[in-house]
């Protein structure tokens, strides 16, 4: 799951609802099975840790995806949902190839306008007021991006990677408090009443990501477009 799709499928499924869409990433997190979320968390893992090596197969997905959503989202002004959708993924996805630079430093920008809308919600900041701090890391996180390319790559992989893992492992503990007799709601709870958990274990992933990566990278030139 990328930066684009969460905000996609979150600003599609919440609709008028809350600022923060709690009840729709609950909904992710519970409808994953246990092989789901082992997958997720696999492939959470290879791009926390090797996003800079397939950065570009990650740009032209995240794309993808997006025009699929924004397709589908737009699909009754044209009459068909799928056909809408189905250009919509092949136009961002094929535009992303040749703008390569300038896609990877808006995932960059959408990666620091999500972080910092996470750091606001997590300090009880009024949720009407979110998009102004999420706007604060929109244009720090696209400045840095167009300054430092090698920061945006680590930045948006590494964030996708930690929502990938973050969202496995809580939705694996979900089924094994399930599992207990009599069955526990601890994770449900934190989530819901915890204004904290997500952003700290969604930042606390992130940053491991960029540290991992800064480690792996510093003699490479895979960062070349």
């Amino acid at each position: 799951m990328s930066p684009l799709t969460l905000l996609a499928q979150s600003a599609t499924a919440a609709g008028n609802a809350d600022v923060i869409p709690i009840d729709v990433i609950w909904e992710q997190i519970v409808s994953l099975s246990w092989l789901q979320a082992l997958i997720a968390v696999s492939f959470g893992a290879v791009y926390l840790m090797y996003g800079w090596r397939i950065f570009k197969v990650l740009v032209v997905i995240s794309f993808g995806l997006m025009g699929l959503f924004l397709g589908i989202y737009f699909g009754d002004f044209f009459g068909s949902k799928l056909w809408s959708g189905i250009i919509g993924l092949c136009l961002l996805g094929a535009v992303s190839i040749p703008l390569m630079r300038w896609a990877v430093s808006l995932l960059g920008a959408i990666a620091g306008g999500i972080i910092t809308g996470g750091i606001w919600y997590a300090f009880e900041l009024p949720e009407k007021y979110i998009l102004a701090g999420a706007i604060i890391g929109l244009v720090a996180g696209g400045m840095i991006s167009f300054i430092v390319f090698r920061v945006a790559i680590m930045l948006f992989t590494s964030l996708a990677g930690g929502i990938l893992i973050v969202t496995g492992m809580l939705s694996l503990l979900y089924h094994y408090e399930n599992a207990q007799s009599p069955p526990t709601a601890n994770i449900q709870d934190l989530v819901f009443n915890s204004h904290w958990f997500l952003p700290v274990m969604m930042i606390f992933a992130t940053a491991l990501g960029i540290i991992l990566q800064n480690n792996f990278v510093k003699n490479s030139s895979s960062y070349k477009v």
